[in-house]
């Protein structure tokens, strides 16, 4: 038995995530960010939409939005900006004819949280959000072209932390907590660590804030939330669900899970013309929405995100008219002369025929000491563009064998330094065989057989793992 460890780094735990210094915010020239429409598309997208002149300066829609429409210019420029009209504010992106504006956040609820401002006279398509929807739901090529666009975008702006601003300590849970939230809901934010940003204590000073106030969640273009719980946030953010459209005491399913098989529940019974509510207590797409890459979904023979899957499965569910309500966890089931009752923790009780429990998995949490500590700001359940960009730049350790694992492995092997892949087996044989060979294939990965975790060290972050290795004959180190 032999006892190695593994060093850890990156912008890590503490950084702003935020754009670095010297990078340019625009992303006028990223491939794919902005296709350019043809006239047989435009012709479609006139079907939907009203049309209208556009003087230079006219605000499109505005930070703060509840809800915005998808613009496209015929004729004319105009910017995304960030803090439109207050100090500080930058331009994030730039638009020309035949191109259209919005991210993914248009299609799921979320407020708006960037300014869309003319920069030149122009005529423009105006298509509201639900004949959006209607668009998504009747016109595929359009549709893939749109969501894949929106996708992009909102991974380009979550790398630039072009969003909310998270303020607080990363020795905080409740910090630790509003970081998760964020995460598995895949929302745009910058986190200032209090005791590693400079920029956060000239906030506070500007907002008068109190340190005991924090954590802190600042909303563009909306109020600054105070150690906000996870249903204030949601709620601030115009995504935490709502009434749906039918006021009945008893609606037909109740679907409590928003993982792919809740997802799924959902749309096959309200397309079958069930009253349908879906409830879900931290994020819609569970923990599948979380996964970079996903190879083996039937019917999508290149693969797709797990933001894909859960936005395109959100989007069926609208389409059939599912009530969704989120940040709340079911309490108590009871039945009562054939009808199942259900009490949620924020009080509300739902009444439905039929209840399908689809809650899924629980993350595996290893037995170690200060595991609680780094949460959040160190270790993290998931590899999407949020964990990438806190571990940029530096080595990585992925604790696990399956599938998941693997496609975390690869993900992260484009943007850290080396990845060391753990696993207690002897060999790769719990993971399919693909992603085997990527792995062997990729210098960039390092697999650790027969080995576990022992310890996690660090002083005010997490610095590296002990490992246990049951062949090795004498201790290393890694740096």
């Amino acid at each position: 038995m032999g006892t190695d460890t593994v060093g850890l780094g990156g912008t890590g735990p503490g950084a702003s995530m935020g754009a670095r210094g010297g990078v340019d915010d625009r992303l006028i020239s990223l491939p794919g960010r902005s296709p350019i429409l043809d006239a047989a598309q435009l012709v479609v997208l006139r079907g939907y939409a009203s049309e209208r002149d556009v003087d230079t300066g006219d605000v499109l829609f505005a930070d703060g939005d509840e809800s915005y429409d998808l613009i496209v210019l015929l004729t004319g420029t105009a910017d995304i900006i960030k803090g439109y009209g207050r100090p500080g504010a930058n331009v994030v992106a730039s638009f020309g004819p035949s191109e259209f504006l919005g991210e993914v956040g248009m299609l799921t609820g979320q407020r708006a949280f960037l300014s869309a401002v003319t920069t030149s006279a122009g005529r423009v398509l105006v298509i509201p959000v639900a004949q959006v929807r209607q668009l998504m739901a009747q016109e595929p090529g359009l549709s893939d072209l749109i969501l894949r666009t929106f996708l992009l975008r909102r991974s380009i702006l979550m790398s630039r932390g072009t969003g909310l601003t998270l303020i607080g300590s990363r020795f905080d849970s409740d910090t630790r907590r509003l970081l998760e939230v964020l995460a598995r809901n895949r929302l745009v934010w910058n986190w200032l660590d209090l005791e590693a940003s400079p920029e956060a204590e000239q906030i506070l000073q500007g907002l008068d804030v109190p340190v005991a106030d924090l954590p802190i969640i600042i909303v563009p273009g909306g109020p600054v939330l105070r150690n906000p719980r996870s249903r204030a946030l949601l709620d601030a953010l115009g995504i935490s669900g709502d009434a749906g459209a039918y006021p009945l005491a008893v609606c037909d399913l109740l679907v409590v899970g928003a993982g792919p098989a809740g997802l799924a529940a959902s749309v096959y019974g309200a397309s079958d013309g069930m009253a349908t509510t879906l409830a879900e207590d931290s994020a819609l797409g569970g923990q599948a929405g979380t996964s970079s890459r996903i190879e083996n979904y039937l019917g999508f023979p290149a693969g797709l995100s797990g933001e894909e899957l859960a936005t395109r499965g959100i989007l069926q569910a609208q389409k059939f008219g599912v009530r969704m309500k989120l940040a709340a966890k079911a309490g108590s089931l009871s039945l009562e002369n054939g009808v199942h009752k259900v009490i949620f923790d924020d009080g509300e009780a739902i009444q439905a025929r039929s209840v399908i429990i689809a809650t899924g998995a629980q993350y595996n949490r290893l037995q170690l000491d200060r595991l609680a500590e780094f949460e959040g700001v160190g270790v993290y359940y998931a590899a999407t563009q949020a964990e990438a960009q806190a571990c940029r730049g530096g080595p990585v350790a992925i604790v696990g064998g399956g599938n998941s694992a693997g496609q975390a492995a690869l993900f992260l092997s484009r943007s850290c330094t080396k990845v060391h892949l753990i696993i207690r087996r002897d060999a790769l044989d719990a993971m399919s065989r693909y992603l085997v060979d990527r792995i062997e294939r990729n210098p960039g990965i390092a697999v650790w057989l027969s080995t576990h975790v022992t310890a996690l060290t660090g002083t005010e972050k997490l610095e590296a793992v002990r490992l246990r290795r049951r062949a090795s004959r004498e201790p290393r180190t890694w740096p």
